[in-house]
This record gives C-alpha cells, sequence and structure tokens, in this order.
C-alpha cells in the first residue's frame, strides 16, 4: 500500500494530452506521476526532466532501457526494474537478453560498448558510487561525449526514481508487474511493498 494515495487519472484531465504521450511510449501510466501530480510544480518538472532525457535520442533506446534497469537493480528498487524491464520489451529489445542483463560481463549477447555502459550503470547506483576514471576510460572508444552524458542523465533519473518510489511504496501497474514475474523472477524479483 502506497504511503501517500495517487491521485486519479481522471482527475487530471490538464495532463490527459502527457498520459497519452507517456501510455503510447510505456503502454501504462506510472502511478508515480500520479503521485508527483499531488504537487503540480513536481510534475511537471519531473515530467519535463523525464521527457528530455528519454527523448535525446543520442543512445540506442534498447542500451538505454537496459542501462535505466541495471541502475534500478543495483539500487534495489523492484518498482523500476519491472517499469525498465517492461518498456525495454516493449521498445523491442530482446527479452532473453534483458533476462541475461546482470550477467553482462561474461554473456556473449553483450558488446564490448554495452558492458561498458552496464558497468557504469552498475557501479554508479551504489552508495557509495563505485564509479572512477576507469569507467570513463571504457566508454570513451565507443560512445561520444554526449552519448556519455545521456547515460548518466539515465543513471541520475532512475537514482531519483528508484529513491521516490522505494520511499513512497508506490503501488506497480498491472502489466510491468505481469511482465516482471514472468521474466524477472528467476533473478529474484519480488513485487514486494508495491503490491
Amino acid at each position: 500500500m502506497p504511503h501517500v494515495e495517487p491521485l486519479d487519472r481522471a482527475d487530471l484531465p490538464q495532463y490527459e494530452d502527457r498520459f497519452k504521450l507517456i501510455e503510447g511510449a510505456m503502454g501504462f501510466v506510472p502511478t508515480s506521476l500520479l503521485t508527483m501530480a499531488r504537487i503540480p510544480a513536481l510534475f511537471e518538472a519531473f515530467s519535463g526532466l523525464a521527457f528530455t532525457v528519454n527523448t535525446l535520442g543520442l543512445v540506442e533506446p534498447e542500451l538505454f532501457q537496459l542501462v535505466a534497469h541495471v541502475a534500478s537493480r543495483a539500487a534495489g528498487c523492484q518498482y523500476c526494474q519491472a517499469h525498465t524491464a517492461a518498456h525495454a520489451i516493449h521498445g523491442g529489445a530482446d527479452p532473453a537478453k534483458l533476462e541475461a542483463v546482470w550477467e553482462f560481463e561474461t554473456d556473449d549477447r553483450f558488446s564490448a560498448a554495452e558492458r561498458a555502459a552496464l558497468r557504469l550503470a552498475r557501479d554508479a547506483a551504489q552508495v557509495p558510487n563505485q564509479t572512477t576514471k576507469a569507467h570513463f576510460d571504457e566508454l570513451a572508444p565507443h560512445f561520444s561525449e554526449s552519448q556519455i552524458l545521456q547515460l548518466v542523465a539515465c543513471i541520475s533519473l532512475f537514482g531519483f526514481l528508484n529513491r521516490w518510489n522505494d520511499t513512497m511504496a508506490t503501488t506497480l501497474e498491472e502489466a510491468p508487474a505481469a511482465f516482471a514475474q514472468a521474466h524477472l523472477g528467476k533473478s529474484g524479483w519480488e513485487l514486494g511493498k508495491h503490491a
């Protein structure tokens, strides 16, 4: 049960155009946004930042979602793990690759570029942060500075979402919950407080 109840989408007609865009991209409207909407300035600021980070288009969408997923898993946020996994598949990612993402260091499905990006996501999401200059040296042959900035922006955006959703015990929506139970349960994912 969430610590603060989200608003009803029907009570937020001023955001309906934005909700339709989000639903088109993700397949659902995240409950977290309906909670943030209790403070319109917070909703506006967060959704603007999220839109910008998600639509820069500098990093391949599949890798972007895998980075978000690994960062969320490293931070321990079950809610965001379900979202990023479902969104990755909704965007065309290979389910088997997603299920193997935590073995990115040794799994042949992951390129050297993907390994460098996922290593950054894993290590940057830990507390305390575990990134070093070596992470950026490994990224440099594969990504431009702008792409590296989008990767860090993705990790940072999900840092906020991981804290928000774990702290608020945000209720996970049906579609990502079902997806996570089917595809992430083998690696220890549980609905927990997000039921």
